[in-house]
C-alpha cells in the first residue's frame, strides 16, 4: 500500500483533489490532499512546503503529487524527505531558483496558450469557465465556488529553493484538452526542462475534478 500525498495548484485548496481521493482507496492506497494557506500574503512556498512534509510524515512508500503551481512546492518537499515517486500533473515545472513569476515568460507560456486558442476557436484572453471549468460537470462547479480562493502574490516572487532537481523518479502527466497547459506547451516544457517525456490523460486543467477514475488509474500504474 502506497500513500499518494496530494498538492492542489494556486489557492491550495485541497477540495481540489475530493474525487480522486476515494479512488485510490478504493484502489488500496492511502490518499490525503494538502491544504495549502494560498490567500495568506505571509505564508508562501516555505510553508507550503512545510505543509507537505508534514503529510508525508514517517511513511516511506510516498508518491507525491503535484498539480499546476504546486509543481514549485513538490521538488523542495522532495529536496527535504524521502520519496518513491514525483508526479506532475498540468504542472508547472520550475529551474533550480526560479520563481512562478517568472515561469510564465521563461518558458513561452502566453504565446503558446494562444495559438492554441486561436487553433481552437475559442478566447484568448484567460476567463475561469473558458480555460478551467469548461469539462468539469456542473454539479461539482457548483459545490467548488465555495472553496475558491486567491493566490497570494508573495509565493509568485519566492524562489523554488532546489540546487538541482531532487533525485527521485519523475512523471509528467499532461491532460489532452488542458487549455491553459497546452499539451505540446507540456511537452515542450518537460522535455526541456527533465528530458522526460509525457503521459497523457483526458480532461482539462482541472482533471482530477473532470475525470478522476482515469487519473487514479494512471497514478496507480505507474506502482506496477
Amino acid at each position: 500500500m502506497s500513500r499518494f500525498v496530494l498538492i492542489p495548484g494556486a489557492g491550495g485548496a485541497a477540495w481540489y483533489w475530493h474525487p480522486v481521493v476515494p479512488e485510490l482507496q478504493a484502489r488500496g492506497h492511502e490518499a490525503v490532499a494538502v491544504e495549502l494557506p494560498g490567500a495568506d500574503e505571509s505564508a508562501g512556498l516555505p510553508e507550503y512546503t512545510d505543509a507537505v512534509v508534514a503529510a508525508i510524515g514517517d511513511h516511506q512508500d510516498v508518491v507525491l503529487v503535484a498539480q499546476s503551481m504546486g509543481g514549485f512546492t513538490a521538488p523542495m518537499a522532495c529536496a527535504r524527505t524521502p520519496v518513491r515517486l514525483l508526479v506532475l500533473l498540468n504542472a508547472m515545472i520550475p529551474l533550480p531558483g526560479e520563481t512562478a513569476g517568472q515561469w510564465w515568460e521563461n518558458t513561452g507560456w502566453e504565446a503558446a496558450r494562444i495559438a492554441v486558442a486561436a487553433a481552437g476557436g475559442y478566447s484568448e484572453e484567460v476567463d475561469l469557465d473558458v480555460y478551467f471549468l469548461h469539462d468539469v460537470p456542473a454539479e461539482i462547479v457548483a459545490a467548488g465556488a465555495e472553496h475558491e480562493g486567491p493566490e497570494a502574490e508573495v509565493a509568485f516572487t519566492q524562489p523554488c529553493a532546489i540546487e538541482r532537481w531532487p533525485d527521485v523518479p519523475t512523471r509528467v502527466i499532461a491532460a489532452t484538452g488542458d487549455r491553459f497547459f497546452p499539451l505540446e506547451f507540456q511537452r515542450r516544457v518537460a522535455r526541456d526542462r527533465l528530458g522526460v517525456e509525457v503521459d497523457e490523460v483526458p480532461g482539462g486543467h482541472l482533471a482530477a475534478l473532470s475525470r478522476p477514475v482515469e487519473l487514479a488509474d494512471r497514478l496507480v500504474k505507474y506502482l506496477g
